[in-house]
């Protein structure tokens, strides 16, 4: 939608069919949060509410993904891809965690992470590891 604040984009498609339906997952939750903020601080909080947790749980799920696809394919970026993920996580559950506990947590900030992380390692560790990966025969 035109008044997402993640609008996909054909060239955040990596061109394996599982990783980019996943992305786009990922992006729908980011804007299901950020549509909340927009609600102000009581809509921000009744959307964390409710998305905060699925996003987490499906961010497990991608990464897992992704890891098992590298894993198979034996690619030698997997280690740090890896890395990646695991900061990411640890980041986002500390968030999650100071949510909760209503503490040191700006919603809006905490989506324009999710926004710039996302957007930026699919176009760099996620292609680098599709343009590795493609000609192998991953689609």
């Amino acid at each position: 939608m035109a008044d997402d604040f993640v609008v996909w984009e054909d060239r955040f498609n990596v061109g394996i069919v599982m990783i980019d339906e996943q992305h786009r997952r990922l992006v729908d939750f980011t804007n299901a949060l950020f549509d909340g903020c927009r609600q102000g601080k009581e809509g921000a909080n009744e959307a964390f509410r409710k998305v905060l947790r699925d996003v987490v749980a499906y961010v497990k799920v991608h990464f897992s993904s992704e890891e098992q696809l590298m894993q198979e394919m034996g690619w030698d970026g997997f280690a740090a891809h890896k890395k990646q993920h695991e900061e990411f996580v640890r980041r986002v559950l500390e968030d999650v965690a100071n949510f909760e506990g209503g503490q040191n947590f700006v919603p809006n900030l905490f989506v324009r992470f999710l926004r710039d992380w996302l957007l930026e390692h699919i176009a760099v560790a996620d292609h680098e590891f599709s343009g590795w990966a493609i000609p192998r025969g991953a689609k």
